[in-house]
């Protein structure tokens, strides 16, 4: 799927998230939200284009790509149901965000579906 894929999955979601909550998403807003350096979000940014998962503009808008936006929602909806998961049967909130983010990147498919499934019975 992915070169180093959790960091691209990451990479890949935080694009996601920001869409939702800027006109626009830029690699300075990418190294806002997550912490890292410029330089840094700025090789991710080279590979995620080179795989096409993004496409930036002229202007240095980042936009997901089909495949980017399938992984990104995949991870994204893992994340939050997995935290909620977590935050339900009493695990602190800020413990559940990290372990979701830990889980929702090596959960196979089937574990997942299986547990959604759980949580609707």
């Amino acid at each position: 799927m992915l070169k180093n894929n959790e960091s691209s999955e990451n990479y890949l979601e935080t694009i996601l998230i920001l869409s939702k909550k800027l006109p626009v998403v830029r690699a300075v807003d990418v190294a806002t939200e997550t912490g890292y350096k410029k330089s840094s979000v700025s090789v991710a940014m080279k590979n995620l284009k080179q795989a096409n998962h993004i496409t930036v503009t002229d202007a240095g808008y980042i936009y997901l790509t089909e495949s980017g936006k399938e992984i990104a929602e995949m991870i994204y909806e893992r994340h939050v149901l997995l935290s909620s998961w977590l935050k339900k049967i009493g695990v602190s909130e800020e413990t559940a965000d990290d372990d979701a983010c830990k889980i929702e990147h090596v959960i196979s498919n089937e574990s997942f579906e299986a547990i959604k499934r759980a949580l609707r019975a």
